[in-house]
């Protein structure tokens, strides 16, 4: 199946969840929409890692094999897709995981207690957690885990920079998403804020900023042979915009 018919299912699966939102009252940050394939390749994680976030995963102890509680909450069990909020919740979560290698039956535990502190659903999609949460994840962290001060500030600072990546709206929830097109927190807040992903803009796919135009639909016409200049000229966009839509979607390839 090629991308276009890709991006056609995945607008039917997204129309038909949808429609049948009532229970999660037409929450679009809530609702589950993103397949993990999808995430996964937004953040730069792989779909594997991503899969045993939201459903759990048994390791082996001393003690023999046992359960840890999945990282990250999905809406429904009953529907395999993500909400943005997960998607925000994952990309906090990789700076923890995938770069600094917190095992994750610590990670579920400093969660726990981040989850008592601020007794709201999804704390790490909260603008709370950029401010209080951060410092108090990580010291949860380091007392569960032998992490140096050093290795405590390393942890902070990538967690922030990768916040900066974050928008949210008047009720302190997380609402856009600047993805990055490498995968290393630390440039994070470097990177141009040329795409964004905003649930209520094209479905919640990647978008350039202040267009709706999705980034696939751009490197799709490049690599049909179209030069950035006459995409640009076509679409309104300027030349560095296409150029970032043209790089953040083949790193996804």
């Amino acid at each position: 199946m090629n991308r276009f018919l890709e991006n056609l299912q995945y607008l039917r699966v997204s129309c038909n969840v949808t429609v049948s939102m009532a229970q999660w009252d037409h929450n679009v940050y809530n609702t589950p929409a993103y397949p993990v394939t999808d995430a996964a390749q937004y953040l730069h994680i792989p779909a594997g890692t991503l899969r045993s976030w939201i459903k759990g995963r048994y390791y082996p102890t001393q003690e023999g094999k046992q359960y840890f509680e999945p990282l990250i909450q999905r809406p429904d069990p009953d529907f395999p897709q993500m909400s943005f909020t997960n998607l925000i919740e994952a990309h906090v979560l990789r700076s923890i995981r995938k770069i600094h290698g917190v095992r994750l039956d610590k990670v579920r535990n400093a969660l726990d207690y981040i989850d008592k502190q601020f007794q709201m659903p999804h704390p790490l999609a909260r603008v709370e957690f950029q401010t209080d949460g951060v410092n108090l994840f990580v010291e949860s962290i380091g007392r569960l885990v032998s992490v140096s001060e050093n290795g405590q500030l390393a942890i902070k600072t990538a967690l922030k920079n990768l916040l900066t990546r974050v928008e949210w709206n008047e009720a302190g929830n997380a609402a856009r998403l600047y993805p990055t097109p490498r995968s290393l927190s630390e440039t994070a807040s470097a990177e141009p804020r040329s795409v964004q992903i905003d649930p209520q803009i094209s479905f919640g796919r990647p978008v350039i900023v202040g267009t709706g135009i999705p980034t696939i639909a751009i490197a799709e016409r490049y690599e049909a042979g179209e030069s950035p200049e006459s995409i640009a000229d076509d679409l309104g966009c300027n030349i560095p915009q296409i150029h970032d839509a043209i790089r953040f979607e083949l790193v996804l390839s």
